[in-house]
């Protein structure tokens, strides 16, 4: 299915697509490992995100995430959750370039709606769904550049996302629908 030196899978989205609960998913479905790019940088940096951006800003943690991306993209063989900025980075964008990278949709108020918490400081204080949508019109095209397969999970079973993104992967076409492929 892939390389072994590379990740099987890249999921990349907005904030509250899924990413990290349908990659979890994914990656039990198809048994391999599971990483969420979030948490190895706080695990590196010994600090939450939130703790990151307040002390280092957000160039700050784009640097690290970067880098911990980069790593992770060049060494890792499971299924690999960016978190939703990581698209920003010119060099991350080329890292991603001929990856099996699932791009994960939604729409902005079930994005919104997912996204509540302290966790997420780019969307903290103000007009959350404002700061959402600016996001979205901001990083779409970006997630559409790298993306091999693009795949909705507004009002969908977390069952349904894994069952068509594992048959994606596992019959090689991006489109497929229900290829009836099962590892």
């Amino acid at each position: 299915m892939s390389d072994p030196a590379r990740p099987v899978a890249v999921l990349v989205g907005p904030p509250g697509a899924g990413k990290t609960t349908i990659g979890r998913k994914v990656a039990r479905r198809l048994d391999v490992p599971f990483l969420d790019a979030d948490q190895m940088i706080e695990e590196s940096e010994g600090r939450t995100i939130p703790e990151i951006f307040a002390t280092d800003g957000e160039p700050g943690f784009r640097a690290i995430e970067e880098r911990i991306v980069g790593q992770a993209l060049e060494s890792f063989d499971g299924v690999l959750s960016l978190g939703g900025g990581a698209v920003l980075s010119a060099e991350t964008r080329r890292r991603l370039r001929g990856q099996r990278v699932i791009h994960l949709t939604i729409g902005v108020a079930e994005g919104v709606r997912r996204s509540q918490g302290p966790g997420r400081p780019l969307l903290a204080g103000g007009d959350v769904t404002a700061r959402y949508q600016a996001l979205l019109t901001e990083r779409s095209p970006l997630y559409r550049e790298v993306a091999w397969s693009t795949v909705s999970t507004e009002r969908r079973s977390s069952g349904k996302v894994v069952s068509e993104i594992v048959d994606r992967l596992t019959s090689g076409d991006p489109h497929v629908r229900d290829a009836g492929v099962r590892p």
